[in-house]
This record gives C-alpha cells, structure tokens and sequence, in this order.
C-alpha cells in the first residue's frame, strides 16, 4: 500500500492576489497612495494568515505540555458516547444491502436541499463534552478560535482531540453514511477534516451569518447547554445560485447532528437565551477538491502545511489516473 501523501493548502488562502479574486474585490483608487494604503490591508491579512499554523503549532505544544483535563476520557471515542440509533445507522450503512433509501429512513430530511438530522451523541457525553470544553476556556491556556467569524469556541486539534476522537469519527463512523448520502463529493473518501466547537451566548456571539463552508461534507451537532431559537438556515448550493434564493429553517435539537453539503449557504439565527454548544466537523475529500479549490474556484496551487492543511493531496500535476474510481475505494 503506497504511502499516505502530505496535505497541503490552497494558495488563494495566502495570496493577495487571489484573496482580492476570491473575495469578488474590485480595486478602485485615484492615486498610488490610496491604492497602497488599501492593499497593504489585504497584505496584512495575508501576512496575518500565514502566522496562523505557527501559531497553532505553538499553542498546541504549551496545551500538551500543561493543561490540566478535567474530563480525560472523552478524548478517546468510545460506543458508549454515541446515540444507540447512530450506531444501529452505521451498522446499516456497512452492511452489504445498504442503500440511500434504506439509510433515509433512518434520517429526518429536508426539502431538496440534501440536509440531513440524525442522533449522534449520548446526553452524558455531551455533558461531560461541555465541561471539559467550559474547564479549558475557564484555564489560562492559549486560545485560538475557530475562524473569522466565530469569536468563541476550541480548535479540537489543539487540545488533543483529532487523532482519538475525531478521526475514528469521521473513517469509522460517518463515511459509512456519507458515502451513501453525499457519493458526488467524494462522501466514501473523506480523508481529512478540520473540527472545532462553537460558542453562541448572550453578550458573545449571538449569531452567524451567510456563508460556505471549506468542506465538502459538513456535520453539526448540537452539544447543549439550555437555549431558544438559533435555528440554522439553508440557502442555495453555492454552484447554483437562483435569481430568488429560497431559504429553510432548521431546528437545533440538542446531542443530534445536522449533515450537509458544505456549498450549501448556511448560517444561524440569534439565540433568544441560554447559551448553545455546537461541534462542526469540516470533512474534506482530496479526489474531489485536487480537481477544483472550493474556495476560489480554481485549480489549487498548492503549499506545503501542517497537519491535514486543507484536505489537498496532489501535486501542481494532477497524476490520479483517470480510470480509477478513489472514492470507490474506501
């Protein structure tokens, strides 16, 4: 079996140039002043960009090294922390009769969107879950934050969850259902993944607007605590846009998961009270996104990164031959 090749990310995310593409920026100035001073912002976000996996390389070492875990047996993925239903769902998606519409019955759908809520989580783990989650923010740990646009929340690889917990999620457990749900976008062979866990709390983040996710599938779970309102909402699938998008609510209920396709534009509502949990697993297939960069719509130059870096494999030459299947593979 040949060797696993390095992940690596996009150029668009590091690149001043296709930051102002990918953005849909058109730069306008009078004078060369203004046109440096409003690029020097892009280049300072570029350059603030590619501190970023330093940066969480660091912090990851000094969390390892003396973080104190609260809950230390919830790093490690146990039957026990899963729904009985989601394991009886994985059990039918690895059976050799499995099909989508025996799995649909176990799910609940939504319109033609292709989002999909199942159980997933036990209410004792996603108890302990936010304990643990709530005893590392209350630490004095460094702390990076999930994205741009999400102010409070854990990066789960930098506390130690990816390679016990996350990981044996993502191949043992949901590829069995996406490859059934999502076999378009590479749902057999989801190879890689960035997860983190999201905060919404009065005074905090309330809520989240229109976006994409860089993923081909996406799972959302709802972790707890109390809250009311929040519902998510679905868009258009980024790739077909309609003149009057039509939009869906959908209700978080807590310890079960949303799966959707991470083109499809989402966001979510503010929270009314309470305080609300959410673990969002970004999972990403090579053969699908070596062909086109989900974020710039191009074909993806490569850097070297750390870690799963954004789910790209291949190199400048795209080399899989064209008469194999990967996600046939799995």
């Amino acid at each position: 079996m040949a060797a696993a090749r390095p992940f690596r990310a996009c150029s668009c995310f590091f690149s001043s140039n296709l930051f102002v593409r990918r953005c849909g920026l058109h730069v306008r100035y009078r004078h060369r002043e203004q046109l440096l001073s409003d690029y020097g912002t892009i280049e300072a976000e570029v350059q603030r960009r590619k501190q970023l996996i330093h940066q969480s390389t660091e912090r990851k070492a000094i969390i390892a090294s003396r973080y104190k875990r609260k809950h230390p047996e919830v790093y490690v993925l146990q039957d026990s922390f899963l729904a009985p239903e989601f394991l009886e769902i994985v059990s039918y998606c690895t059976s050799p009769d499995a099909h989508l519409d025996g799995l649909l019955r176990y799910t609940e759908s939504f319109s033609d969107k292709r989002i999909y809520r199942l159980p997933v989580f036990t209410e004792e783990f996603c108890r302990a879950f936010v304990e643990e989650l709530e005893n590392f923010e209350q630490s004095d740990m460094p702390k990076g934050r999930p994205n741009s646009m999400n102010n409070y929340g854990v990066l789960l690889n930098e506390i130690g969850m990816d390679e016990n917990f996350i990981t044996p999620l993502r191949e043992k457990y949901l590829r069995p259902i996406t490859a059934l749900l999502y076999p378009d976008l590479g749902g057999a062979c989801l190879d890689s993944h960035k997860a983190f866990v999201v905060k919404y709390a009065l005074h905090e983040d309330l809520d989240l607007s229109s976006h994409y996710d860089n993923a081909e599938v996406t799972l959302n779970v709802s972790l707890g605590k109390d809250f009311t309102e929040g519902s998510l909402y679905f868009g258009d699938f980024r790739q077909d846009p309609s003149p009057v998008p039509s939009y869906i609510e959908v209700e978080h209920v807590g310890t079960q998961g949303l799966l959707h396709r991470g083109g499809q534009i989402h966001g979510a509502l503010p929270i009314a009270s309470g305080e609300r949990w959410n673990l969002i697993v970004w999972m990403r297939a090579s053969a699908i996104r070596n062909r086109l960069c989900p974020m710039c719509n191009q074909k993806p130059e490569l850097v070297e990164a750390e870690g799963f870096g954004d789910g790209f494999t291949e190199s400048a030459e795209d080399d899989v031959p064209e008469t194999v299947d990967l996600c046939s593979l799995w």
